[in-house]
């Protein structure tokens, strides 16, 4: 079993990767977005709701950068203001990934059905977990259950993790299914936006890596307590 000084090594691996890829990302997301469309991504998101019978759903705009996300809550696909407006790789991209969770909604994806549920036992868990592990790393000799509890409740946001794997996969499969369906992306484009949703996934990836690595530290510090 690896030691404690191991898995540190692995977080630091991790922290390096997160960094490139969060690099890498932007640069996509930069470079896509100096390639033209004739339509923004309040367009492409109005038409793929509408191609894919779905009536209820507003598009709205929304301030700040990377806070592009669909709300199933209120049925709103929510753009950064960059998205909403401009006509570009990026912004198209974007765009359609965000309302192939719409589709996702309408249609009763299953994986989305669980990450939804999961909500609310993830916000309760992020409120508590880092003071409840904390605490339970420093009494694990006298009290190990503690830290047990704070695994549990980790592993409930480690799960959420994975669950958003094949979700956003899902989404930007969609997504590129529809634009070039649509005839919005062509042989030239098309590679752009897999590119440039694939970047976005690797930040997904590297988070429920990152979770399963964190819940294995605090279970290797438990096994191994003083007995």
């Amino acid at each position: 079993m690896l030691s404690s000084y191991g898995f540190y090594a692995i977080f630091g691996i991790l922290t390096l990767v997160s960094y490139w890829v969060n690099q890498n990302l932007q640069k996509k997301m930069t470079k896509y977005g100096s390639v033209p469309l004739p339509f923004s991504g309040k367009d492409v998101a109005e038409r793929m709701l509408r191609e894919n019978g779905i009536n209820d759903v507003k598009v709205v705009s929304t301030g700040g950068a990377l806070t592009d996300h669909y709300n199933p809550g209120n049925k709103t696909v929510n753009l950064s203001t960059v998205v909403y407006d401009q006509r570009t790789i990026t912004a198209a991209a974007v765009a359609a990934h965000e309302c192939g969770h719409a589709v996702q909604h309408a249609t009763g994806y299953a994986a989305l059905k669980m990450r939804s549920a999961l909500v609310p036992a993830v916000n309760f868990s992020n409120k508590i977990t880092p003071w409840v592990l904390t605490i339970g790393v420093f009494l694990v000799e006298t009290f190990p259950a503690l830290l047990g509890i704070g695994i549990v409740l980790f592993s409930v946001t480690a799960l959420f993790s994975l669950i958003t794997l094949p979700v956003e996969i899902n989404a930007s499969q969609r997504a590129v299914a529809w634009l070039d369906k649509s005839g919005i992306t062509d042989a030239n484009t098309k590679p752009m936006v897999v590119d440039a949703l694939k970047s976005a996934a690797y930040t997904y990836v590297i988070a429920a890596v990152s979770s399963l690595a964190t819940v294995l530290h605090y279970v290797l510090i438990l096994m191994n307590r003083r007995r």
